[in-house]
């Protein structure tokens, strides 16, 4: 996660300047996570939004995480590797984070 994911995630409680930060419209942010945009304008108004709603948010909107691409077969991997091999897991996961600050 770069600084300005940090700074995102930070602000999770301000979807609306996530969305001003991505540059985003409402309608583009918010369809992304399945959220109407009459639903997220209130949302950014203040309304409190559910866990799920929240989540989503963090995965697609400051993680950047493409949901159409995650398996369900990935999270089992991932589960065992890190249950089976923690130390490789722990590797892999530090070697990662490298090449993408890198990259950004």
């Amino acid at each position: 996660m770069n600084a300005n994911t940090m700074k995102l995630f930070d602000k999770i409680s301000d979807p609306r300047e996530i969305r001003r930060k991505l540059g985003l419209n409402q309608q583009e942010f918010w369809t992304q996570i399945g959220v109407t945009q009459s639903g997220g304008s209130r949302y950014e108004s203040g309304r409190n939004m559910p866990k799920p709603v929240r989540e989503l948010l963090r995965l697609v909107h400051v993680e950047q995480i493409d949901l159409a691409r995650v398996k369900k077969d990935d999270f089992e991997v991932i589960s065992f590797m890190k249950a089976e091999h923690p130390d490789l897991y722990k590797n892999l996961k530090k070697e990662a984070r490298a090449k993408n600050k890198k990259a950004a």
